[in-house]
């Protein structure tokens, strides 16, 4: 089963756009690797920017978007 991931930070996406965005992933890969659609998992990972930091600190505070 072949998957394709998409990681995103924000949480911006709504339901709708993550529906779009499964089908249109899965319909192109599809039809570039002739695989049947079916077989295709779509994972999608939203991360909010507390969730992510390096040696600055985390990410909401860096782009100001802490508490």
């Amino acid at each position: 089963m072949p998957v394709i991931h998409v990681d995103g930070v924000g949480g911006t996406l709504s339901k709708e756009q993550k529906r779009r965005l499964c089908r249109e992933l899965t319909e192109k890969a599809s039809q570039i690797t002739d695989i049947p659609a079916e077989a295709f998992m779509v994972l999608i990972r939203e991360m909010d920017y507390d969730s992510i930091g390096g040696g600055k600190g985390l990410l909401s505070d860096t782009l100001g978007k802490g508490e």
